[in-house]
């Protein structure tokens, strides 16, 4: 870091009884109080090179042996005036990036050009503040951080303005041209391999060098310095965005738990501060998303969904909100459950986490990511065979990218699918959680994105376990959203012995178990009693295989569930499948083939108690039919 020293004369100035003065042979005869300290001093010195303490002495008549002058307004205070004053004694002062500013604001205030003495102190500092403090890094952080303690002054004397275009300008160099630090120097160095080349591990923090130092600066001048970077046009997006995450981590640290401590404080002189404190953090953040890179990638989905827990927290601007949760959906295969998890701190709302972000991003997501046209445009009729064209080939190039870009959504889908499983399971815990919104977040999820329905029926069974007030209509909606034909064996194992689960729930997965061995090839054959009564009360024949299934069929819509009917409506299984889909065990109904619905409900409740032999069967008619084939 550079230094300069002006003056030669030893240090004069000390202190008696809360009053400065210099050593010398002639007594003083002025005294200059500065921010309640009180300097005796001399007139010649002091008025030979100060224009300002010229017109003030002039102004006012002297009434005794002192002329008594008063600067309350001095810029930099007690220091700064020091600075200035042992100038004017000729007595040694050093300058570096940490005093300069206050100097050269002091100067200014007193006057002290050109005008009055040639090389007075103004041109001196501006000597050294453009052939040193501007040509260093570390210097032009320093200053510029500096500035903050004077923000009128130093921008009136184009101190900000100067340093912020220093250092914009030396982010856009190579850092090998820029000079920095000796610790940072010795950084970069290291991250030179033997040969010169930079090596794979360093190349993107050396490529970065300089967002750690910027991360120091306060953030309105981190953000003009941060515009005037991008508005060059040089940097990468995405060490725009390994330059904010720098700054964030600096900046918003354990942001929940400080506001949570903070809640704690009842006295009004606390709940002031943490106010304060908070809208201090909450500028902060949102000048941090105006920064975010547009492109997708430059940052991480993880930080964005940090950024976005940290403005619900500091009840930030919907619009931030919005912009955070865009560019969240944009790259949503990236989450992790543990990011979503953004706790609700909403008066209107009793639920842990804060579902309605979620499902906004997830609509994002889904909106995003329509698919394009899966075949290329047709040729006119009667358009005469040709050699294939520059434009064709064009035309093909771009079909081929859209059934990429296709195929990257289709993936992208089956990966957010898997994410928002494992969210509805972490929800569903949540014993204020609406049953809408978990409906709501599961059925956004298109039916092909899932390609088994057994994390969705782990989150379904958590929320009956942890809603056990839900009543009948209620539980039925709730599983509307499962299809009993994409559990594994395991998963209906389970939902076979799950009391909470609707008895409809269980005869389907029973039902589709049978479907699905007699496709294999096997016989549905020998049935429990209860279960040969009951399909010899709707005259189905168990020996003839099931339909085909299909998603087709239409079912009332009270009763419509994930598992949407049969291929044949007239085939012995659609009917079957109809008249379950019609029973709602209401035991006084009567049916007009005079078979009573509580006759068909006592048959339900007759299912074995051990769902587990019945499986047994089941899957070995399984391996009885593979055996045959």
């Amino acid at each position: 870091m550079k230094f300069m020293k002006l003056g030669s004369r030893p240090d004069t100035f000390y202190s008696a009884e809360s009053v400065r003065t210099v050593s010398s042979e002639v007594s003083s005869d002025l005294i200059i109080e500065v921010k309640g300290c009180k300097y005796l001093l001399h007139k010649f010195p002091l008025l030979s090179k100060c224009l300002r303490l010229q017109r003030i002495c002039c102004e006012s008549p002297e009434t005794s042996q002192h002329q008594i002058i008063q600067l309350p307004d001095f810029p930099g205070g007690i220091e700064a005036f020091e600075l200035c004053a042992k100038f004017c004694y000729g007595i040694t002062i050093t300058l570096s990036a940490y005093n300069i500013v206050a100097a050269q604001c002091a100067a200014e205030y007193l006057q002290m050009t050109e005008d009055v003495e040639k090389g007075n102190l103004i041109y001196k500092l501006e000597v050294f503040f453009n052939s040193c403090i501007l040509q260093g890094w570390r210097d032009s952080i320093v200053t510029l951080q500096s500035t903050k303690a004077f923000p009128l002054w130093s921008e009136d004397l184009g101190i900000t303005s100067r340093c912020i275009e220093s250092i914009a300008s030396k982010v856009l160099t190579h850092p090998s041209k820029v000079s920095l630090s000796h610790s940072h120097s010795r950084r970069v160095r290291d991250d030179i391999s033997c040969n010169g080349a930079e090596s794979q591990r360093h190349k993107s923090t050396t490529k970065g060098w300089w967002a750690e130092d910027m991360a120091e600066l306060g953030i309105d001048l981190y953000w003009r310095a941060m515009i005037a970077i991008k508005s060059g046009g040089k940097i990468p997006s995405n060490l725009i965005g390994q330059a904010l995450q720098i700054y964030a981590s600096r900046w918003l640290p354990n942001i929940s738990r400080q506001v949570n401590a903070n809640q704690g404080a009842t006295s009004d002189s606390d709940s002031d501060s943490t106010g304060e404190v908070s809208s201090k953090h909450r500028l902060l953040l949102e000048s941090i998303v105006s920064l975010l890179p547009s492109d997708k990638g430059d940052v991480s989905c993880s930080f964005l969904l940090k950024i976005l827990k940290a403005a619900n927290i500091l009840n930030a601007s919907s619009s931030s909100k919005m912009e955070l949760a865009r560019r969240v959906a944009l790259q949503l295969e990236e989450a992790r459950v543990s990011d979503l998890l953004i706790p609700s701190l909403s008066y209107s709302s009793d639920t842990l986490y804060d579902v309605d972000i979620v499902l906004t991003i997830l609509e994002e997501f889904m909106l995003q990511g329509q698919s394009p046209p899966t075949s290329p445009p047709r040729s006119r009729v009667g358009f005469e065979r040709r050699r294939r064209s520059r434009s064709a080939e064009n035309i093909d190039f771009e079909f081929q990218e859209s059934r990429r870009s296709s195929s990257a959504s289709h993936s992208s889908k089956l990966k957010v699918a898997k994410i928002m499983d494992g969210y509805l399971q972490e929800i569903a815990r949540d014993i204020n959680l609406p049953l809408s919104k978990f409906i709501a977040i599961a059925e956004k999820i298109p039916d092909f994105s899932r390609l088994d329905h057994d994390d969705l029926y782990r989150a379904i069974d958590i929320y009956l376990k942890a809603h056990p007030d839900l009543n009948k209509s209620e539980r039925k909606k709730l599983c509307r959203i499962l299809d009993c034909k994409k559990l594994s064996v395991e998963a209906c194992m389970h939902a076979a012995q799950n009391e909470k689960l609707p008895l409809r729930v269980v005869v389907q997965v029973l039902f589709f178990e049978q479907a699905r061995a007699a496709m294999a090839g096997g016989k549905v054959a020998e049935l429990p009693r209860n279960i040969k009564a009951l399909l010899a009360a709707h005259n189905i024949d168990p020996s003839r295989p099931p339909g085909t299934l299909s998603t087709t069929t239409s079912i009332r819509g009270d009763d419509q569930w994930s598992v949407s009917g049969l291929k044949s409506p007239k085939s012995r299984t659609s009917t079957l499948r109809m008249k379950l889909a019609e029973d709602d065990f209401d035991e006084y109904d009567m049916n007009p083939d005079g078979l009573g619905r509580s006759s068909k409900f006592k048959a339900f409740c007759a299912l074995p108690t051990g769902p587990k032999k019945m499986f047994s069967k089941l899957l070995s008619i399984n391996r009885s039919g593979s055996e045959k084939n």
